[in-house]
């Protein structure tokens, strides 16, 4: 296949993809939509900072000074009626009243009595831990701590002051979106001229069929890569390691494009590739949800291929990765893309046939 046959190839492919006032649309609203929820909706920032009401007429101020110091904020209150004023009306969710005599009696070695007022949408699953905290407090006041030894061991990595925002944790999937679309979008593509006899057509012409599957592989693979790496882009996403970012990103494409040739080989009309590409993205989704929710998920994500790409792009961009780092994650991300490029070709190949 000649050059010029190429692009008039690519150039048709264009054409038809974007006369398809369903993808053509998608295709611009999710690019645009992504990038209006990563800046205004997302927050930008993490506040790691505890608030709340307290009244406590005679704590000292060195105490209050030390917790404030530790990430907690106190907001003083001048009685019990304007704290509960405060906790019901939203301002604050917990809420601690403290007796006058409070730091005295309990160094005294005497027993005391503190209230702690939630407003009613405080979960449940959290007021322990603020029972906790009183507890504590009694200890350090009394000096006489309980008779047992505490060792602290941090399972995992410990983000403790080093917190991701929670729209630089939504990047990756925003990321596995854009492509997932564009998977879709080749196997509608393919399963329209099948459906319309264009591809019987062209086979019938010096076209021979391995010139076809270039033409697609190139058009499916540039789409999906340009739409990934304009996200990027406008994000920030390329700060950090760019060429990292765009290996990964493009092996990512050839992934998707691989997926795309499989769902076209099955699919028989424009329903059923909605079908398989829903299932293919909820699937493929799932590691970058697990970034979202550490813990949600375990080992048994990293059997799903697009955690490979998610994993590379979430760690560069938010931890620094280097190559030697992400060496592992894109050798297992490109034996998948060429494992379903190859797939992908031969199924595809033999429905033509």
């Amino acid at each position: 296949m000649n050059k010029q046959m190429l692009i008039a190839l690519l150039r048709k492919d264009l054409i038809l993809y974007f006369s398809n006032r369903f993808f053509a649309f998608i295709t611009v609203l999710a690019l645009v939509f992504y990038t209006v929820i990563y800046f205004f909706l997302l927050p930008a920032d993490i506040d790691e900072t505890l608030e709340m009401a307290l009244f406590a007429p005679n704590l000292p101020v060195q105490f209050t000074n030390q917790l404030e110091e530790g990430g907690v904020v106190l907001a003083r209150m001048e009685s019990v009626e304007a704290l509960q004023t405060a906790v019901l009306s939203g301002d604050y969710e917990v809420g601690i009243a403290l007796p006058d005599n409070f730091a005295q009696n309990l160094a005294a070695g005497g027993a005391e009595t503190a209230r702690v007022y939630f407003n009613a949408n405080f979960p449940d699953e959290f007021k322990e831990l603020y029972i906790a905290f009183l507890d504590e407090l009694g200890f350090m006041f009394s000096g006489r701590p309980l008779n047992i030894e505490v060792t602290e061991e941090i399972l995992g990595v410990d983000r403790a002051g080093n917190q991701i925002p929670f729209r630089d944790r939504m990047l990756p999937l925003f990321a596995v979106f854009i492509l997932m679309m564009e998977m879709m979008g080749l196997a509608s593509l393919i399963t329209n001229e099948v459906e319309s006899g264009t591809l019987s057509a062209l086979l019938v012409t010096p076209l021979r069929i391995e010139g076809l599957f270039l033409a697609k592989g190139i058009f499916g693979v540039g789409l999906a890569f340009v739409q990934v790496v304009l996200l990027m882009i406008i994000t920030g996403g390329l700060n950090q390691q760019p060429f990292l970012i765009l290996s990964a990103l493009l092996i990512g494409s050839i992934m998707v494009t691989g997926l795309g040739f499989l769902i076209a080989s099955v699919a028989r009309d424009l329903m059923s590739v909605m079908g398989w590409s829903m299932l293919g993205i909820l699937l493929l989704a799932l590691p970058a949800l697990s970034m979202l929710v550490p813990g949600l998920t375990t080992n048994w994500v990293k059997t799903i291929p697009s955690f490979y790409l998610v994993n590379t792009v979430y760690q560069v961009t938010n931890y620094g990765w280097g190559w030697a780092d992400a060496g592992q994650d894109l050798l297992a991300l490109l034996l998948f893309a060429t494992l379903f490029l190859g797939l992908g070709v031969f199924v595809l190949r033999r429905r033509f046939q």
